[in-house]
């Protein structure tokens, strides 16, 4: 596994990840964008998104760069560790799934009810009242959750912290992905 062409400090978490003040670089590659995607997905554990860039590289290591979209091998690499794609009628996926990764920061979201895997709960629920919920609930904790168009039946997306949202807002085009905070409709 090799990282982009980047000066790193492994002592400094965030060293390589995107300046929003300076914008992106529209001359860097695919691989220096997922890397700094991958940092943003992962706040302060650089070595789960050294691990996922490692998969990045082997999961496109014979491919043209044109022959793959980011999005989907990354969706891939980070699902239920950095990101999350449920059905759009899979309420109890999408509460299990971001319950699951607040879990890394040792969060606990209020859903608003007693027991959000409540059956009667989750049959009322709906994706879009639910990322709502999650969103705001993140916000207060200093993080944001983000969305992506699948184009498909299916919601997904991951968290980031607050503070590198327009870091997110570079890097993401940029690797064409279409994302929104998760809380917009």
């Amino acid at each position: 596994m090799h990282l982009p062409d980047t000066e790193f400090d492994p002592d400094d978490n965030f060293a390589n990840s995107v300046d929003p003040e300076s914008g992106i670089d529209e001359d860097a590659g695919t691989e220096e964008l997922v890397w700094q995607l991958l940092l943003l997905v992962n706040p302060g554990d650089e070595e789960t998104a050294l691990q996922q860039f490692g998969a990045w590289q082997d999961a496109t290591a014979d491919a043209d760069e044109d022959e793959s979209e980011p999005a989907w091998v990354l969706k891939d690499i980070i699902d239920w560790k950095s990101g999350f794609q449920v059905h759009d009628e899979d309420a109890a996926a999408l509460v299990e799934s971001i319950t699951e990764l607040v879990a890394r920061w040792n969060l606990d979201l209020d859903w608003g009810v007693e027991d959000p895997t409540d059956d009667e709960f989750l049959a009322d629920a709906s994706i879009p009242a639910l990322l709502q919920v999650a969103y705001d609930a993140l916000r207060a904790y200093g993080y944001t959750l983000w969305t992506w168009d699948t184009g498909t039946d299916t919601t997904a997306g991951w968290i980031t912290l607050s503070r590198d949202d327009e870091a997110m807002r570079a890097v993401a085009p940029a690797l064409g992905i279409s994302l929104r905070p998760g809380g917009a409709a």
